[in-house]
């Protein structure tokens, strides 16, 4: 079954990959930054070999987005996502894996669930049977 994992992250330091700009990242000492790179590194690898990893893009910076509402059949432009939210999708990578739990286990490996937050979403196909 196929997995969304959206990341989410703050648009103050928006250069990806984004958990390389965190604070958090930031602070931590200089061999748990290269440690956890390795780790991010490792993950993607060890996806793309296994056939689990499907497709995966960073996003532009949120102030670029334009969100279409149509109210009363006229459309209506606003700019970003979510302006109230301080977390917001930095991009995404869909997985190809066997069940939900490995799916979550792919996310938690994933710097930016430390940093931030890793959504992890099934796709449905269109007749909506694998749920």
């Amino acid at each position: 079954m196929k997995y969304l994992l959206l990341i989410y992250s703050n648009p103050e330091s928006w250069e990806h990959p984004i958990f390389l700009r965190t604070p958090e990242f930031l602070a931590m000492p200089p061999d748990e930054r290269a440690e956890l790179t390795r780790q991010a590194e490792e993950l993607h690898r060890e996806i793309t070999e296994s056939g689990e990893f499907v497709v995966g893009t960073a996003l532009a910076d949120p102030v670029t987005a334009k969100t279409i509402r149509i109210r009363e059949g006229v459309p209506m432009a606003t700019d970003g996502p979510y302006l109230e939210a301080k977390e917001q999708l930095a991009g995404y990578f869909v997985i190809d894996c066997d069940s939900p739990e490995r799916a979550a286990e792919i996310a938690a490996r994933f710097p930016d669930a430390r940093f931030a937050a890793v959504e992890v979403r099934p796709i449905m196909d269109m007749s909506g049977q694998e749920m």
